[in-house]
């Protein structure tokens, strides 16, 4: 088996001198090879590649064409049996892509899966962008286990076993090559940001299942492009989480849980209005805006019942957690699932 390992580069040329080299040692998996995808970067990424690295394949573009059409023109040009999508800011553990392949290959019903994501900055700590493998509630908000909205846990081993989950992180994503194409790949009207739970609910309406597998850890920078504290990826998660969810929830459901979901947007807008925060009060304004436009380019879900729904928490994570005193963790929803 053929297995791609694809970075998506974009001005990233730090994080490729930092973690590269580890990247190129540590990934020793029969037919395993590193691309390197550049989406116009104009800070030397792709001469310093070229310079230092001249066996890794590097693709160009000519601009900036997002996380979702960057890896969608990049996986048309290469041919493998599974694709690893992985962010440049990603610090791989010793044979960290062997426990990923060997089950997707001993489990042909899961088509996309994901290591154990912990953070850079600390360690021991799990990292905001998929932790132990993502869930999702029943209004859209995404959570994980091992981090429950801001409350990020301590690894002491306690989610070392391999579950099946809602979504994988786009930071470390393994996926069937021919799963991929057949959805048509990632959707680039989402340009970045929860595009990988948009494709993970498509995998898991096709019948597939996502798994989250421990016996590999990665450990993750974050924020690398857009800071959490930025208002335009505040507008991406806003108006991306409202076009997953027409996409992908059924009729029956659709309207009613949209229309809640964007009267909580309303008021955490309200909230940044009366706290002086004008720029992600226009960052929520103007996701909700544009959701509007750009759903008439989206096909809802034809299916009239919710498929395949393991890994959806039907209460509200952002109630429960606020009621906690925002100490909630996983154990403490795990059975509610």
């Amino acid at each position: 088996m053929d297995i791609a390992v694809v970075i998506l580069n974009w001005n990233g040329l730090g994080m490729l001198q930092t973690y590269l080299p580890t990247l190129i040692a540590r990934t020793t998996c029969p037919g395993a090879f590193i691309v390197v995808a550049d989406n116009g970067s104009t800070d030397g990424s792709v001469a310093w590649l070229q310079a230092n690295y001249p066996a890794v394949r590097t693709l160009c573009f000519d601009r900036n064409y997002g996380f979702t059409g960057g890896y969608n023109r990049a996986l048309r040009e290469i041919d493998a049996d599974y694709y690893v999508l992985l962010n440049s800011d990603i610090e791989v553990g010793g044979k960290w892509l062997e426990p990923l392949a060997g089950f997707m290959e001993e489990h042909p019903e899961v088509g996309i899966c994901q290591p154990k994501v912990l953070s850079i900055a600390e360690r021991d700590r799990f990292e905001y962008a998929g932790a132990a493998g993502g869930f999702i509630d029943y209004l859209g908000y995404p959570f994980c286990r091992g981090r429950i909205l801001s409350n990020l846990e301590k690894d002491s081993g306690q989610y070392d076993e391999a579950v099946e989950c809602f979504w994988a992180t786009g930071a470390c994503m393994m996926v069937r090559s021919a799963l991929y194409h057949h959805l048509g790949g990632l959707d680039e009207l989402f340009f970045a940001h929860m595009e990988e739970i948009d494709f993970c609910w498509r995998a898991k309406m096709l019948g597939y299942q996502v798994w989250c597998v421990p016996a590999s850890t990665v450990w993750h920078v974050g924020g690398g492009t857009l800071p959490n504290n930025s208002p335009r990826k505040l507008y991406f998660n806003y108006r991306n989480n409202l076009l997953m969810l027409y996409k992908n929830l059924p009729e029956s459901v659709r309207a009613r849980r949209i229309f809640v979901r964007m009267l909580l947007d309303g008021m955490s807008a309200s909230v940044y209005l009366v706290t002086g925060k004008w720029s992600f009060f226009r960052a929520v304004w103007k996701a909700h805006r544009d959701y509007r436009r750009l759903r008439r380019e989206e096909d809802p879900s034809p299916f009239e019942e919710e498929r395949n729904n393991i890994g959806i928490y039907y209460r509200s994570i952002i109630f429960r957690f606020f009621q906690s005193g925002r100490k909630l963790r996983w154990s403490d929803i795990e059975r509610e699932l």
